[in-house]
């Protein structure tokens, strides 16, 4: 038994310290071949296979499919067959083992309306899709979150921010309406004017009303560079000051965001949109061989305030290489010169690929010492909110961004009947107090949280109980709409899928 112990404890100590060579090795060349055929697999369905002539035979048959359900005697209830593993969460959804599993081959970009200004998409298309599509022909979304894997999909039913929030909203604040099939197999389209109930619903709903076929998205016109401006700041009272007042201008910055590298040296960057560039000020950031964005933000600590111009869509991906901060945890070296220049064309790796090949010894260090979370506080608590995250996990660097929520019916609102401004404040990380305990933590977190009007975004961990989460999010236009469609049955309740007892 003792030699057992002392074997396993190796290969655990090799598998946690030594992932890197998995990662280096193996999955950074299957993420370069994976992408590879995304790519191609996306053209031969779009030009040969889909594109916008076969979206309704696609949603026909989930259709089909939730008729099948129905004729079975609605068994079990029923989700999409998208594994598990390929979701963003760091968690695998357990309930798919045993759901009905429906299939939405839906990933494509159906039309781009430059008179009413929307792109209609599917739900399976990506952020990187999305930005690749839009920038050639001169146009954006208003919101388009960062990760280029991050799906229309779970952006309405979850949720994405960016920093042109603090202007535009949320993601599902730049919606102009869903397509849904329903749990009786009817297609309905809803908006602002027509359903506008089931509409203000499905935002945080996550595939608990129905499954959505298609959405409707705003386009704005985009140029190609963004003016970035930085503003390192010393001090946690001048950095909140430096934040809140750039956030409010008048006069309005398109982005703006902050990095806490500890709880009194953040910087503070706003961008603008301009169409050219001061000779020798342009950054291409998203060129494999230059500095993880997170370290080059850090150097304006030192060398002070900077001004810099980079294209459009490097911007928008600025943060994906290093997954934020992440990829350090696991490669360490990943932002070596040499590394850079020799494999970081390959960079990062498949955020799925990573839960598809981890460990168990992996997966508890995960669960038991490391954290990411998003918590969306009102931008009047953000000292305190700082405050609280920094006495429970001392995790940096921190990832701040501001973000306009309007009084819309929903599930998530401002307290009082005015707009209000918010902010996402993401924790990604080894948290560094001793006392740190997931379950035990995160639980103090959220209701720190709840008790000032704030929100968890769900795709983390979620260690509420029911009672507790009903008085984070507002259930009545929710439950009046599960109730109207008759989704008791055919769909679980949002707690019950993402609540941590329901994701390994």
């Amino acid at each position: 038994m003792g030699i057992s112990n002392l074997i396993n404890g190796v290969i655990e100590h090799i598998v946690i310290h030594y992932r890197w060579v998995l990662v280096c090795f193996f999955l950074l060349p299957a993420s370069f071949v994976y992408d590879i055929y995304t790519y191609i697999r996306t053209w031969i369905v779009f030009h040969m296979a889909s594109a916008p002539k076969l979206h309704d035979k696609k949603v026909k048959d989930v259709q089909r499919q939730v008729k099948e359900w129905i004729r079975e005697g609605k068994k079990v209830p029923m989700c999409t067959a998208r594994p598990g593993w390929q979701v963003m969460s760091f968690r695998i959804p357990k309930y798919k083992d045993t759901f009905f599993n429906v299939k939405v081959n839906l990933v494509d970009i159906l039309e781009i309306d430059v008179h009413r200004q929307v792109v209609k998409i599917e739900p399976l298309a990506t952020m990187g899709q999305l930005t690749a599509t839009l920038e050639p022909l001169g146009w954006s979304i208003p919101v388009l979150p960062e990760l280029d894997d991050l799906t229309v999909g779970g952006l309405v039913m979850g949720t994405g921010i960016e920093t042109s929030s603090h202007k535009y909203g949320l993601f599902q604040h730049i919606c102009v309406s869903y397509e849904l099939v329903l749990a009786d197999g009817q297609v309905v389209t809803c908006s602002k004017d027509q359903n506008p109930d089931l509409f203000y619903a499905v935002p945080w709903s996550y595939g608990t009303l129905g499954f959505l076929t298609a959405v409707e998205i705003k386009i704005v016109p985009a140029n190609r560079f963004v003016k970035l401006e930085y503003f390192p700041v010393h001090s946690m009272e001048h950095a909140v000051e430096t934040f809140q007042k750039q956030t409010m201008k008048e006069d309005g910055n398109q982005f703006v965001e902050a990095v806490m590298f500890n709880r009194d040296q953040w910087v503070v960057m706003v961008g603008n949109m301009v169409t050219s560039a001061e000779p020798g000020k342009l950054n291409r950031i998203g060129l494999w061989h230059k500095p993880w964005f997170f370290k080059h933000i850090e150097s304006f600590l030192r060398s002070g305030n900077g001004l810099e111009y980079i294209p459009l869509r490097d911007y928008y991906h600025r943060h994906s290489r290093s997954i934020f901060w992440e990829i350090q945890d696991i490669i360490p070296f990943g932002n070596n010169v040499i590394f850079r220049y020799l494999f970081g064309w390959m960079i990062p790796p498949k955020v799925s690929l990573l839960k598809l090949t981890q460990p168990a010894a992996v997966k508890k260090l995960y669960e038991t010492q490391h954290m990411v979370q998003d918590m969306l506080v009102p931008l009047t608590k953000l000292k305190d909110s700082i405050e609280c995250f920094d006495r429970e996990t001392k995790i940096y660097p921190v990832w701040l961004c501001p973000f306009r929520l309007p009084n819309d019916p929903g599930f998530l609102h401002p307290d009082g009947n005015q707009e209000e401004m918010y902010v996402d404040i993401g924790l990604y990380g080894v948290p560094k107090v001793p006392t740190f305990n997931a379950e035990a933590t995160t639980r103090r977190i959220e209701k720190f949280v709840r008790d000032n009007c704030g929100f968890q975004m769900l795709y983390a961990d979620t260690y509420m109980t029911r009672e507790e989460f009903k008085k984070m999010f507002d259930h009545q236009l929710y439950d009046k709409m599960r109730t109207k469609y008759q989704c008791s049955e055919a769909f679980p309740e949002v707690y019950d899928k993402v609540n941590r007892t329901a994701r390994s």
